[in-house]
């Protein structure tokens, strides 16, 4: 039978519940099971596509199309399977399925309620995930912290499950907060025995918990936790602060979660075989030299709104022998006084995806910097339509060149809507989303880097390249080396003449790995190398 992982958190936000889930799904991996991972969010919006990326971070696109919460990013990078639509669900997402039951007739008349309309949704959509990827594990993550009003449906709906699967295939998780009190010299369990309390006042009593702490718990605090919060001792584990997050799994590893985890839902520990993560993280432990990249984009405030890019630039690091510094730039900041100033020192510029004009003068502006001065260049989705709009500017002469969503009535807009879009009202869920084919054209870099005539990547757009343009843009010397197969849509363009100058329509970030970088931002940090 199917075993379901249940991870809650307490006293406050931001404990790092992702990451321990995205840990323990690896060490779980390790061990040989087949685990999928899910993040259930107390926040009525249907899905993150809409929020703003400074409130809750990046939106991270599945394979199938689905706009979900950061940490499936987490989750997919650390135990390389892909999520999907059933991996990420919403209060919106499950009022909204209900309603729509009900306005069809689906309960019969009944009074739709909390109990067991409500809850009953968000158990086939646990129960969905695990039979979709046939898992012999579904771990499940509760968003926000106990207490919370919105959060109570999830968390009676988890309780439920134990009933229906037996206690011996559920496990319940919770990570609390044990503060350091510097004045006094002492570590405080208190805020961890009150969210407990607030736990099992609700039906749940947590199996293991995870002590977010900045320093080692002694054997008395453990015991007073295990005592106070009515747990075996052995199952209070420590969540201690690493250099890199790829750390954590081997961190948890010490610390046995693995094998408290196997104990408890009385599965076999015997296959675990931790050695493909540990090169990894041996290979980054001797890594000395560092490059620079200059990331010029509008959310640099919130370094969340862009974790896949950077995690992927750490990634091409990794296979280059290089640690990635980022180098944050406010794309509203640059002008052509000060680019030189800001991007001179810089081994590479990346200009990412986004929405919106504000910053776009200087992502242009940072677009023609790397163009004439040879530095290597990657830009994704948004990144490569500004390369585009300066090209058609600075080299073809159209000073007036636009995209329709910053110039509606533009008379030289090189990106444009797709003819589909135009009749689109709603913002969310209506964009080319998910995975689409890309068809290399031969003899490009791109084709170099890919080593494929034909490959899948993830969108999240809705502008395209204006096809009108290009042969005037061949004829200057940029090449459209990547297409939909059909031809109608542009997916990559390059410059064959510069150093690195690739710019991509979709969003290779989803797919790097820390043990496998993605192929451009690979190649990518081994130009910045060169610079």
């Amino acid at each position: 039978m199917t075993k379901f992982i249940f991870v809650t958190g307490g006293v406050v936000s931001g404990l790092g519940k992702g990451i321990v889930m995205a840990s323990l799904g690896r060490l779980l991996k390790s061990g040989g099971y087949k685990v999928v991972a899910q993040k259930l969010d107390p926040y009525i919006n249907l899905d993150p596509g809409t929020m703003n990326p400074c409130q809750h971070g990046e939106v991270f696109v599945t394979e199938d199309g689905a706009e979900t919460d950061l940490d499936l990013g987490h989750y997919e990078r650390f135990i390389d399977e892909n999520m999907n639509i059933y991996s990420n669900l919403t209060t919106g997402k499950v009022f909204w399925n209900v309603l729509n039951k009900e306005r069809r007739g689906d309960y019969l008349g009944q009074t739709v309620q909390y109990i067991p309309h409500i809850t009953n949704e968000i158990k086939e959509f646990i129960y969905a995930v695990g039979k979709k990827n046939e898992s012999d594990i579904v771990m499940t993550e509760i968003g926000g912290t106990i207490g919370d009003i919105e959060s109570q449906p999830f968390i009676e709906a988890i309780r439920q499950i134990s009933r229906e699967v037996g206690k011996e295939n559920c496990l319940y998780i919770h990570v609390t907060l044990v503060p350091y009190i510097a004045s006094s010299g002492e570590l405080k369990t208190k805020p961890t025995q009150h969210s407990v309390k607030e736990l099992r006042s609700m039906g749940i009593n947590p199996d293991i918990i995870i002590t977010r702490t900045e320093m080692e718990l002694d054997e008395d605090t453990k015991q007073k936790l295990a005592l106070f919060c009515d747990v075996k001792p052995d199952c209070i584990i420590e969540s201690l602060t690493v250099d890199k997050i790829y750390e954590a799994p081997a961190m948890f590893e010490r610390n046995r979660l693995f094998e408290v985890v196997c104990r408890e839902l009385k599965l076999s520990d015997k296959h675990f075989d931790f050695s493909e993560w540990q090169c990894l993280l041996d290979r980054i432990s001797k890594i000395d030299k560092e490059v620079t990249i200059a990331l010029v984009g509008k959310y640099v405030k919130m370094f969340d709104a862009y974790m896949s890019v950077v995690e992927a630039l750490k990634h091409g690091g990794f296979e280059n022998n290089v640690n990635v510094r980022v180098k944050w730039i406010e794309a509203e900041s640059v002008t052509e006084e000060n680019v030189k100033s800001l991007l001179g020192d810089a081994d590479g510029i990346l200009v990412p995806g986004g929405f919106g004009d504000r910053g776009i003068e200087g992502k242009i502006i940072a677009a023609e910097y790397a163009r004439e001065n040879n530095v290597p260049y990657f830009g994704i989705c948004l990144g490569m339509q500004t390369a585009c709009i300066e090209f058609a500017r600075n080299v073809l002469g159209y000073k007036d060149a636009d995209s329709r969503e910053f110039s509606p009535e533009g008379k030289h807009n090189v990106i444009d809507l797709m003819p589909e879009q135009y009749a689109v009202l709603h913002k969310g869920g209506t964009m080319r989303l998910g995975a689409y084919p890309c068809a290399i054209g031969k003899g490009t870099r791109l084709a170099e880097i890919y080593q494929s005539e034909l490959v899948q990547e993830r969108h999240r757009h809705r502008y395209e390249f204006n096809n009108d343009y290009i042969k005037e843009f061949e004829d200057k010397g940029i090449v459209f080396s990547g297409k939909s197969p059909s031809g109608d849509l542009v997916e990559a363009i390059e410059i064959p003449s510069h150093k690195f100058y690739i710019g991509v329509q979709f969003h290779p970030e989803f797919k790097s790995r820390p043990n496998k970088a993605h192929p451009i931002f690979r190649e990518f940090i081994k130009a910045a190398t060169q610079k």
